[in-house]
């Protein structure tokens, strides 16, 4: 059996000073044709593991709270009336024996109470936590480190971004958290959570930034930083820390059904929300009075930009900024305040985050020339309105009848405008149904040639050769605008 811890056994006999230079060729042959570190890699990069989050868990802890909500639910909520609704439904012929017994018992009033986590930004008691976290509480008692219970109160709360900040009264010169900066954050580095996951107060886990930006349908200005440092109910308002132990994120959303998928609101997002709450007690965004999507796929290309550069305008809407200073529908909006826009949340975070009666800068693409226009930043509202089927038909080529857009018909289709022609019938089987046009949606142009009126759609139409592939450039209801491909 041979003995693998000498090396011996693999020289050759040779003398001590042959046997030297062997050795020297050997070391030199593996240093030389071992292979490099990948390009780009930075050798630090090896030791990127901690070997302890022990002293960062220490001194930010201090600062993490847990918070303990009550609040008042009438009728015991969809649970109780779950379980005490009779068991053969409606029609149950001992449905008048449970409205005896338990129908005074579902309009009681229950208190349901909820945990939730937050973290201390000034000496003086303030505390960054979820709105849903204290949203209709009763009661809201926020625990320190040291097991000592204050009550709490309301400062200020933001649902758009599930943003509120909390003040506790009594404790003096508390321990604070700093702030650090999210957009300096890249994919791939160590975070650390720290909150009261199921009660279980002031857990700490770690993880890494799994990406940024993400869009999960939480609210208009979603963009989340999504991690697989663990995170579940009760952590909701709890800082998520860089290696620094700072603040880069508040946790805030899990996938139900994912398990090491959390995220986080970056905390330069909450910055501006987190000091309008302190200073107002609410938070007033700017509105320019645009509808608008991105520019992307076919409608990039019909521009002839690259996707994410600009924004399309698809609505301006009557007596709003955007009008009064002059922009139009179809300008491609491409900076804000020397600031790139790349996509159409970016955007909507860039106007509200500018002080209402502020100026803007918008430069925007117009007929293929750059303009910069001025303009005066108004209060965000929300508007709704409602659509009907429009009348009077016209007869087309393509399987599709149009009538001239009139403000009539504008009104009850929600459009912004008058000037087109209007999709009222789109035949079963047809190039357009196969294209995608249907009902509702507003010609503007074929092949760049404006279609402002169905005589004028029918002389761009003409112009379109047999057998030649065309676009419709359509403006469709609340989803902007459309470009659709189909051959004559």
């Amino acid at each position: 059996m041979r003995n693998f811890t000498s090396g011996k056994r693999f020289l050759p006999k040779t003398s001590k000073g042959t046997t030297a230079v062997l050795l020297l060729a050997f070391l030199l042959t593996f240093v030389f044709l071992a292979p490099s570190p990948a390009k780009g890699v930075v050798e630090k990069d090896a030791f990127l593991v901690p070997k302890t989050f022990s002293k960062l868990a220490e001194e930010a802890s201090p600062a993490v709270v847990n918070i303990r909500t009550v609040k008042t639910i009438k009728g015991g909520g969809q649970v109780f009336r779950h379980f005490m609704r009779p068991p053969m439904g409606p029609n149950d012929p001992f449905n008048d024996f449970f409205e005896k017994f338990f129908g005074d018992e579902q309009q009681r009033e229950f208190k349901q109470r909820s945990l939730g986590s937050g973290f201390i930004i000034d000496k003086e008691g303030y505390i960054v936590t979820n709105n849903h976290v204290i949203e209709d509480a009763d009661e809201i008692r926020v625990q320190l480190r040291n097991e000592k219970e204050y009550d709490a109160e309301i400062v200020g709360r933001d649902p758009n971004t599930d943003i509120a900040l909390i003040k506790i009264k009594g404790p003096k010169d508390l321990p604070v958290l700093k702030l650090g900066d999210s957009d300096a954050l890249k994919v791939g580095e160590w975070v650390v959570a720290i909150g009261n996951p199921f009660g279980l107060d002031h857990t700490v886990t770690a993880g890494i930034v799994s990406a940024k930006g993400r869009v999960i349908g939480a609210g208009p200005y979603d963009d989340f930083i999504q991690t697989d440092a663990s995170i579940n109910p009760g952590n909701s308002g709890g800082p998520l820390l860089n290696l620094n132990g700072e603040v880069i994120g508040i946790n805030t959303a899990i996938v139900a059904s994912g398990q090491g998928i959390g995220f986080a609101i970056p905390i330069n997002m909450a910055l501006g929300i987190v000091e309008q709450l302190r200073q107002k007690g609410e938070v007033t965004r700017g509105w320019l009075g645009v509808g608008i999507q991105d520019v992307k796929g076919e409608v990039a290309e019909y521009y002839g930009l690259k996707e994410g550069e600009g924004v399309l305008v698809a609505q301006v809407f009557p007596g709003d900024p955007a009008e009064k200073a002059g922009i139009q529908p179809q300008d491609i909006i491409l900076e804000v305040n020397e600031k790139k826009v790349g996509s159409s949340r970016e955007l909507s975070r860039l106007i509200a985050d500018i002080g209402v009666g502020e100026e803007a800068r918008i430069k925007l693409l117009r007929n293929g020339k750059e303009e910069i226009i001025t303009v005066t930043i108004a209060k965000r509202e929300d508007t709704r309105v409602t659509a009907e089927k429009p009348r009077n038909e016209t007869e087309s080529q393509i399987g599709i009848q149009v009538a001239d857009l009139t403000p009539e018909m504008a009104n009850r289709l929600n459009l912004p405008e008058t000037q087109g022609v209007v999709v009222v019938d789109v035949a079963s089987g047809s190039k357009a149904e196969a294209a995608g046009i249907i009902q509702g949606d507003v010609i503007k142009e074929i092949n760049h040639m404006p279609t402002h009126s169905v005589k004028a759609f029918k002389e761009a139409f003409d112009k379109v050769k047999t057998g030649e592939t065309f676009q419709m450039f359509i403006l469709r209801g609340n989803m902007g605008f459309l470009v659709v491909k189909m051959t004559k």
